[in-house]
């Protein structure tokens, strides 16, 4: 049975509606392969969220106003990747029994794949938006298949060609780029293309993963894999707002922030900032469907 959390993201300790977004965090981070930390990014995301206002005069509406619900942490095995990802698939099938979105705070990038097991599990016919400065295609890391770095790559084997949509890739090796160009649409270094994608997509299931690594970290130092030559803060609020309000997305997660590397706390803050204009983006979406 869910409860609402005690530390919450700010104001997300209302009852969920069906159709409306419950939070869980997924602090994992044992296969990352440069610096690890990202364990501790959900619970830094809601101690930060304090620091910003629930209302947002981009899109003038309030978290006070949302029926989002925070589930709390998990309590996940660190050194036993497999179970990890088992008991992150159990929690979002949990969710989605409610009638509800999972919106997953991570921790590494692989934790991804036990909420997308699940929602796949649901949505057949499932499509994947995905921002991130790595392309995450490759067949395996160092010999292992479950890594952050190969987290697309076992999406894909799920859903097939043509339903993986790439925007803000600037790092991977050869091999991945030349995989991916047989398997899924890629958009280099910045968002160009997304409107069309959006439009491809009307109508069909998505589920949406933000790397917050997408960012320039001269604007977000604080992850495990800083990638410099990534676009501007205001680019990704822009366009994550986009998503949320035009894709039907039926999960979807935040994720690889590592607080140990950015002690002044500007990444989280901006990880705060990115996930309030998520949630109410997806509340004008439901309201919109309400008001049809």
């Amino acid at each position: 049975m869910l409860s609402k959390n005690m530390e919450t993201f700010i104001a997300c300790d209302k009852e969920p509606l069906p159709g409306s977004t419950i939070l869980f965090g997924a602090p994992f981070d044992s296969t990352t392969s440069y610096r690890p930390g990202a364990r501790f990014g959900p619970g830094v995301i809601r101690k930060e969220s304090d620091g910003i206002e629930t209302y947002s005069p981009y899109q003038d509406r309030d978290l006070e106003q949302a029926p989002v619900m925070d589930s709390g942490d998990l309590v996940l095995p660190i050194g036993d990747t497999g179970r990890a990802l088992e008991e992150i698939q159990d929690r979002t099938e949990q969710i989605l029994d409610l009638a509800c979105r999972p919106f997953m705070l991570g921790g590494e990038h692989l934790v991804t794949l036990g909420a997308f097991r699940a929602v796949h599990q649901r949505y057949p016919d499932l499509h994947i938006i995905h921002f991130d400065a790595h392309a995450d295609l490759r067949e395996d890391y160092l010999g292992v298949q479950l890594s952050h770095a190969c987290v697309l790559r076992r999406c894909w084997e799920l859903i097939g060609d043509g339903r993986i949509h790439q925007f803000g890739i600037r790092s991977g090796d050869r091999q991945e780029f030349e995989w991916g160009k047989q398997h899924l649409y890629t958009r280099l270094f910045d968002f160009e293309g997304l409107e069309e994608t959006l439009r491809q997509l009307e109508n069909k299931p998505v589920y949406f993963t933000l790397d917050l690594d997408v960012l320039d970290p001269s604007v977000f130092p604080g992850t495990g894999t800083p990638e410099p030559g990534g676009i501007s803060f205001e680019q990704l609020r822009h366009a994550a707002t986009l998503v949320c309000s035009r894709a039907q997305v039926v999960g979807c997660d935040v994720n690889e922030l590592s607080p140990p590397y950015d002690p002044s706390g500007i990444s989280a803050a901006a990880a705060c900032k990115i996930i309030r204009e998520m949630l109410l983006a997806f509340q004008k979406q439901e309201g919109s469907k309400r008001e049809s």
